[in-house]
């Protein structure tokens, strides 16, 4: 072959050989899919400070919940996807009772530490010691020992422990998501020393689809990297390894953003925004928790219900929550019932209308009634004088009138009347500012009375006396302004020019008209005391106070007088909140996968105050300190029921009473923001009960894909392919 032929035959086989490439490409592609494959690293950023690692003692560590959630797995776990309790490392039956609930655990279960030589499997001995010390007096626990309490665990064989609760508790199944912990990994330790154990907390060995492989202290973090445990068991997870960084602060954390693939709570900026970094993606979520103000119903003003429906109604729950860029209002702490078509309204005149039915009166109003009252009375009778002098001390007040009208031989305020020199027919009597029968400063009521017939009144007469100039002009305005709202009160003035009482404002103890700088006067009842409440909050976190601010001002406004408390650290606070020492707290609550409200409402989680420090609950939940006989039957009912009907049933019922009862006012479920590279696919969240929640779907997440043949197809199937092409 020539030359040019030669150059001509290598380009035609290279173009045959590109062309059959991307053929094959082509059809590589159209006939197989991608699907998640096992490998790759998850690194994820957190501010916080980790803990010891031990079920046992996280119920407030958030942080150390995260790794805890994949190291130790429990009989039970919650599924965020159908909010459902399902099997874990064990299957569980319920006796028809309710009290009976028996778990088996799977075959081939292993703790962490095992080895071929030395295998260490999961046993029911692990399970009856993991429980049988947080019934234990000495458990240094008591927010997770209430659980178990009236609950009886009895080792059936080697795989199988039956628990038996003293009665009927449908919602225990959550109390079996606890992670299990290694009997031998305790040999020796008492039991109230259990949260010292820092050896195992450091190392922990669980049962969970990662292990530990070791934790690091970096300049910027502390890192904490888990690593795949194989267990015989679905369902499989895809990443080899998990790394938590734990931060500080957020900064800190954004210094190493490049580094991460998730993280894990995103702040927020002034606007409510989540400052999601570049190239993640944002998942929002919200918790079954709610924000509430819990009325103290042990306080004397408290126990009046029209006061705290009026708080209720006189609440702007759109203001803060858009004032701390919160979205999801709630009015009911049932939670799972849908109340979307149920819904208190913001509405202050109503507040007013209840304020007013409980006797909690603006002084304005009651200085108004008090003039009404005295000018009424004024109008009636046989003294006719204006209801207000200016009358030096030492100077007297001349009277006169007809002798007609009441004859000889009356006294006015106890001195005789005499004949009116001048007058034929006429009485005339000087009231002295000293001595018997004076008109002291202020209010005074004269009264006209028969001598022969002591105390019958013929006439009284309401009048008031100052010495004082200023004084004088005040109490002129303020007569009248009586007259003009008598006029406006009786329709004989055109509406531009009428008054109400929410025109006035009393000034050292009088009416004046209102100026747009006047604030609402603070309300009185009868019995003089202020409508005065304290409002106690928590440091953390800062919108609590930034609420309590926005509360004080609404309530101001119905008059009300808010003292907000915010005290300098969490240990005064939780003093304050365990001793009750509040009118009204502002704080949260967490109903947790199962929804039970039974410790926050139910009776028995009100705080006995005995004066003594040890007699003190930590586990009396009841904030409130609410008590209702039909509200106890009913949390009872939901507990104990597994019928679904009766359930929802009471809950309904239950949700009505707390409504007509206001023992709280409930503001809001606080949202949060999780964010991911969006290299990691199949996150799914769901309805989750905690944070850590979000990695019960982590066998979901792959990083690494593969392509495989799609049914039926194969390489074989590549030369029919090229047929259907060229025909």
């Amino acid at each position: 072959m020539s030359k040019p032929e030669r150059w001509i035959l290598s380009i035609l086989v290279l173009l045959f050989v590109v062309s059959f490439t991307v053929l094959l490409r082509k059809f590589y592609v159209e006939n197989t899919a991608l699907v998640p494959s096992a490998g790759g690293t998850y690194i994820e950023g957190s501010v916080g400070e980790l803990q010891q690692l031990n079920p046992w003692f996280t119920v407030t560590n958030d942080v150390n919940r995260d790794i805890i959630s994949l190291v130790f797995a429990g009989l039970l776990k919650f599924n965020p996807q159908t909010k459902q309790i399902e099997e874990d490392l064990a299957t569980l039956s319920v006796g028809n009772d309710g009290t009976i609930y028996t778990v088996k655990l799977k075959e081939d279960l292993f703790w962490h530490d095992s080895t071929t030589e030395k295998p260490h499997p999961v046993m029911a001995d692990d399970i009856v010691f993991t429980y049988s010390v947080l019934k234990d007096p000495a458990f240094p626990n008591d927010l997770l020992k209430q659980n178990y309490r009236g609950v009886d665990i009895e080792k059936i064989d080697d795989r199988t422990v039956r628990f038996k609760l003293d009665e009927p508790y449908s919602f225990f199944a959550s109390n079996l998501t606890l992670g299990l912990l290694p009997k031998n990994a305790f040999d020796g330790i008492p039991v109230n020393k259990l949260n010292q154990t820092l050896d195992f907390s450091l190392k922990p060995i669980g049962a969970g689809p990662y292990k530990l492989k070791n934790i690091v202290q970096t300049e910027l973090s502390t890192e904490v990297t888990l690593e795949r445990f194989k267990r015989n068991f679905p369902p499989a997870y895809r990443l080899e390894r998990v790394v938590f960084r734990i931060f500080p602060d957020y900064q800190t954390l954004l210094a190493d953003l490049g580094n991460l693939d998730g993280v894990r709570l995103v702040p927020r900026d002034k606007n409510g925004d989540p400052i999601v970094p570049r190239r993640f993606a944002p998942m929002t979520y919200s918790l079954p928790q709610y924000v509430a103000l819990f009325l103290n119903l042990e306080r004397p003003f408290l126990q009046d219900q029209k006061l705290r429906l009026a708080l209720q109604l006189g609440t702007d729950k759109q203001q803060i929550v858009d004032a701390v860029r919160e979205k999801n209002i709630v009015d009911t702490p049932l939670l799972e019932i849908d109340v979307s078509d149920w819904r208190y309204q913001f509405d202050p005149d109503a507040a007013q209308g209840s304020l007013f039915v409980s006797n909690w009166h603006l002084p304005e109003k009651l200085r108004l009634q008090k003039l009404l009252e005295h000018t009424e009375s004024n109008n009636v009778g046989i003294m006719k004088m204006k209801p207000i002098v200016f009358l030096a001390t030492g100077a007297v007040l001349t009277l006169t009138g007809s002798l007609k009208e009441i004859g000889s031989g009356a006294l006015v305020n106890g001195i005789a009347i005499q004949q009116h020199p001048t007058s034929s027919g006429g009485w005339i009597v000087a009231l002295p500012t000293k001595g018997t029968g004076s008109l002291k400063l202020g209010d005074n009521l004269i009264r006209i009375t028969r001598a022969k017939k002591k105390g019958e009144i013929i006439d009284s007469f309401y009048l008031w006396r100052t010495a004082n100039p200023a004084e004088f002009k005040r109490a002129e305005e303020e007569q009248r302004l009586v007259q003009l709202f008598i006029a406006s009160r009786d329709e004989t003035l055109p509406k531009a020019e009428r008054v109400t009482v929410q025109d006035f404002f009393q000034e050292k103890g009088m009416l004046r008209i209102r100026t747009s700088a006047d604030p609402v006067s603070v309300r009185h009842n009868d019995d003089g005391d202020l409508l005065s409440l304290t409002l106690l909050t928590s440091p953390t976190p800062g919108k609590y106070k930034e609420i309590a601010e926005i509360l004080r001002k609404q309530w101001a406004a119905l008059g009300v007088h808010v003292g907000v408390e915010v005290p300098e650290t969490e240990q005064e606070f939780e003093e304050r909140l365990l001793s009750r020492d509040y009118d009204i707290l502002l704080f949260g609550q967490s109903l947790l996968d199962n929804l039970d409200s039974f410790p926050y409402w139910h009776s028995s989680g009100i705080q006995k105050l005995t004066g003594k420090r040890d007699d003190l609950r930590r586990d009396a939940y009841n904030l409130s300190g609410y008590t209702s006989f039909k509200a106890d039957a009913l949390l009872e009912t939901i507990r104990s029921t597994h019928n679904e009907k009766e359930r929802t049933e009471a809950l309904k019922e239950l949700r009505e009473i707390l409504k007509q009862d206001v023992p709280a006012i409930f503001l809001y479920a606080p949202t949060y923001t999780y964010a991911h590279q969006q290299s990691i696919q199949g996150i799914t969240l769901g309805s989750l009960s905690l944070h850590s929640d979000r990695f019960l779907s982590l066998h979901n997440w792959f990083i690494k894909q593969d392509r495989v043949f799609r049914a039926g197809k194969g390489w074989l199937s590549f030369f029919p392919w090229l047929g259907s092409l060229i025909l």
